[in-house]
């Protein structure tokens, strides 16, 4: 499998981390998306909305949006399971998953920032943007998952830490006060700690800089 990657790409970010839990063997194509080759005919005929990730099967089939990755994933190698036995317990671990996926990302997406800053709104109005949100959505996960277990929702990562993880990433990027997420952060460094999120480091990427 082919993953069409950026680095530092959140969403590139969930996919690398449930590819290396599942032992699935994947090449990365990087796509840099600060030279804007996300727009550029070859990858747009590919990937039509002009984002990362992009998933090449062995076969040829191509598959895009993060989630509708992940959920082929769960699909196709269910081992180790991202989503609880129980269809509550599913949709409860889903809901948190797209908090950030849906909530945060978003309206915090390179895109929508570089729209901001077309429309006259400087750096650090842009940047106070993406953390009113990002600080929005960490205080609603956080009420969202279980208080007094070793993840998000139970003794294995699931769907919603492989969400979380990276949204972390990124909030440090930017300056994000996590201070009132301690919960958040002591899950992070458990989920850090296991190989297949280690592996899925923005920093040990091959097109990193």
């Amino acid at each position: 499998m082919r993953l069409y990657s950026y680095w530092r790409s959140t969403t590139s970010y969930r996919v690398r981390i449930a590819l290396h839990l599942k032992g699935v063997a994947f090449e990365t194509a990087p796509v840099n998306l600060m030279r804007g080759e996300q727009a550029e005919a070859a990858y747009a005929r590919l990937n039509p909305s002009q984002g990362v990730p992009a998933l090449v099967l062995d076969d040829g089939t191509v598959l895009t949006q993060s989630i509708a990755i992940l959920d082929w994933l769960e699909e196709t190698h269910p081992t180790p399971p991202l989503l609880p036995a129980g269809a509550p317990a599913r949709a409860h671990t889903r809901a948190a998953a797209l908090v950030i996926a849906t909530d945060i990302h978003p309206v915090n997406n390179l895109r929508v920032v570089a729209r901001l800053g077309q429309l006259g709104l400087d750096a650090a109005v842009r940047t106070a943007w993406m953390n009113d949100w990002m600080t929005r959505g960490f205080h609603a996960f956080a009420r969202m998952i279980m208080a007094d277990t070793a993840f998000s929702f139970g003794d294995a990562p699931t769907l919603a830490d492989v969400c979380l993880v990276p949204q972390l990433y990124n909030a440090r990027r930017w300056g994000c006060d996590l201070a009132p997420f301690a919960r958040l952060t002591e899950i992070e460094a458990r989920c850090l700690a296991l190989p297949g999120f280690a592996a899925a480091r923005p920093e040990l990427q091959p097109d990193a800089t």
